[in-house]
């Protein structure tokens, strides 16, 4: 079965302990099924004294050097025997216990750490592909209860395979009709077996499904707190978690009710097949077939073998569960990232020089970008504005390949970006998105990020150019202000400067602004802009904006529309164009000077 070997696949390094406590149960169980022959000694020569003769194990015990029959001494030394089998067996099977639950806990840590490895592998379109529900239960919930598979469900089918085998050889040798019973109910047991494995199987997966969507509806009321209070729409939130909540308690009781007549139909089977079995081996005892210790030991195996052939079948009930999740997580793995990792690493020693040509784009059978030609020497300042959905972000995610263009190249000093591996690639930017992101931690280790062991004054100096550091200062905690999930308990425009700060202590050479000052100022920005080209002259700086005075300064501004570069210049060439850039530009700035207006006007009618 594929999902069995992808397991293995990270089973294998715990293989000689788990083959190790596997004998150390096997020997637990041979010790226990060698108690019942004691038991029968116990009847036969201690309680009733009975012709002795050799047809048990521990048939040497009545030799006479031990005791004779029906004597004290016999009794104690049988008692000796009975409890040091019983002394290992306890001993062993503890032992195996924890070792096997170790065993399992380094597989769910292996499954956890792989799966995550692989979250980070895969390109922003293939994990869009999957809600955050379900990746949380791939990551978390999966792992668990796969591992369950091999550190508890196999050993146990194990054991019992053991215990069968054992059992029968052991009854077959006191009296082959012994086994009538328990070989015609082997055909019922199977029957039983397949038929609830099948509707297990699907009733596991709708339950994975539900988790999932309860995951989801969580994750996102968390995030959107502050969105759903806002709109006062605590009681529909309410009704949708109660509608997912009740979803997911009716699939478990649907589950609870598939088990409990699993384990009635099994349990009817078994007590039928045991006392059939005892009324044979009665039989057998009144026709002089066998004596009567053995009757003792004859309920005791047909119990263990009805007991162990239920524990199969438990587990095999139980397997479907596991076996849900462990596809879930192979299929997982087995996602190929849209984006492959180059295998050349980028000669840091040379300022980074990037190129379009004729380079285009389309997502979802929709074109992004359109012939974009583009030369970028190091030290370069672009801004890049346009629309919204115009292809800004686009082309600059470009650049760290977010996504890969379909037609045409990028190109880094003369290499396509794609011949590069990822991490060389992304090293030599430093991104901050328009959607900000802060860790929940302090604001220290928020700016500091790229590098956690650099000097305060580095970490400083960065939240000064980014026109942070002033707010910091006025906070309780100061830089040791731990943020909340996503920055919540700090301002919008103060997220991004703490992420603008992150970037710049990243000291990479070449700066990416998407959008990211949108939350600021007019005065806030212009002072950010300018200590970034005072303090980072040297550096490339790509500005996306949708205010057009946050790339006046810019070497070059290009106006995209519809993914196609439809102008280009510096500011003083676009105004003289009048074009697209100066329209737009020059309604922005006619929409400031109203409101300076209205402020005077409000100002004089307060005089």
């Amino acid at each position: 079965m594929d999902v069995l070997k992808f397991g293995f696949r990270y089973w294998k390094r715990n293989l000689g302990f788990s083959i190790l406590t596997q004998i150390m149960s096997f020997i637990a169980l041979g010790a226990d099924l060698l108690l019942p022959m004691l038991t029968a000694l116990f009847i036969d020569y201690i309680i009733k004294d009975s012709a002795v003769k050799n047809d048990n194990v521990f048939s040497f015990l009545l030799d006479g050097s031990y005791g004779q029959v029906h004597t004290m001494e016999l009794f104690w030394h049988l008692a000796m025997v009975f409890l040091c089998l019983l002394f290992l067996k306890l001993i062993l099977v503890y032992c195996k216990n924890v070792l096997n639950q170790k065993l399992g806990l380094n597989l769910e840590t292996d499954l956890r750490l792989a799966t995550f490895h692989k979250l980070m592998e895969l390109d922003s379109s293939t994990i869009s592909e999957y809600n955050t529900g379900e990746l949380l239960t791939t990551i978390n919930s999966d792992t668990i209860m796969f591992k369950e598979m091999f550190c508890r469900i196999i050993p146990n089918i194990l054991d019992s395979a053991f215990v069968l085998i054992i059992a029968v050889i052991l009854l077959a040798s006191i009296n082959p009709w012994l086994l009538v019973i328990p070989l015609l109910m082997m055909p019922v047991f199977a029957f039983a077996l397949i038929r609830f494995k099948k509707l297990a199987r699907l009733n596991f997966r709708n339950i994975r499904a539900c988790n999932s969507d309860m995951n989801l509806k969580v994750q996102e009321n968390i995030e959107a707190v502050r969105l759903v209070r806002s709109f006062t729409n605590e009681e529909k939130e309410q009704e949708k978690f109660d509608e997912a909540n009740q979803v997911l308690k009716d699939s478990y009781i649907k589950q609870v009710r598939l088990s409990a007549s699993f384990e009635a139909a099994f349990s009817a089977i078994k007590q039928f097949a045991y006392i059939g079995s005892i009324a044979v081996s009665a039989i057998l005892v009144m026709n002089g077939y066998i004596r009567v210790g053995y009757l003792a030991s004859c309920a005791a195996y047909i119990l263990k073998i009805m007991d162990y052939i239920t524990m199969i079948n438990n587990m095999m009930f139980q397997m479907q569960q596991q076996i849900v999740s462990g596809y879930k997580m192979m299929h997982f793995m087995e996602c190929e990232s849209r984006i492959p990792d180059g295998s050349e690493t980028i000669d840091e020693s040379t300022p980074p020089h990037i190129s379009f040509r004729n380079a285009s784009m389309t997502i979802l059978d929709k074109p992004v970008l359109q012939n974009v030609d583009l030369d970028i020497p190091y030290g370069k300042k672009i801004g890049i504005v346009g629309g919204t959905g115009s292809g800004k972000s686009t082309l600059l995610e470009a650049m760290i390949r977010i996504h890969d263009v379909s037609e045409g190249e990028i190109m880094l000093n003369g290499k396509n970006i794609q011949a590069y591996s990822l991490q060389s690639l992304r090293r030599q930017f430093a991104y901050v998105y328009q959607d900000v992101f802060l860790f929940s931690n302090t604001i220290d280790s928020n700016i500091s990020y790229a590098n956690p062991e650099v000097e305060e004054e580095a970490v400083i100096r960065a939240a000064e150019h980014a026109q942070a550091h002033n707010f910091i200062t006025h906070l309780e905690e100061g830089y040791q202000t731990i943020v909340g999930e996503r920055g919540l308990g700090i301002s919008g425009g103060q997220k991004q400067r703490v992420s603008i700060a992150r970037a710049l202590l990243k000291d990479a050479p070449i700066l990416v602004l998407d959008d990211s000052t949108s939350a600021l100022d007019v005065d806030t920005e212009k002072r950010l802009l300018q200590a970034i080209r005072t303090n980072y002259s040297d550096r490339t700086l790509l500005i996306s904006a949708h205010r057009m005075s946050s790339v006046v300064d810019c070497d070059e501004i290009l106006y995209l529309l519809n993914g196609k570069i439809v102008e280009r210049g510096t500011f003083e060439e676009l105004m003289k164009l009048n074009g697209h850039f100066a329209s737009v530009y020059n309604i922005q700035e006619a929409q400031k000077k109203s409101v300076i207006d209205f402020d005077q006007l409000a100002e004089g009618g307060a005089r």
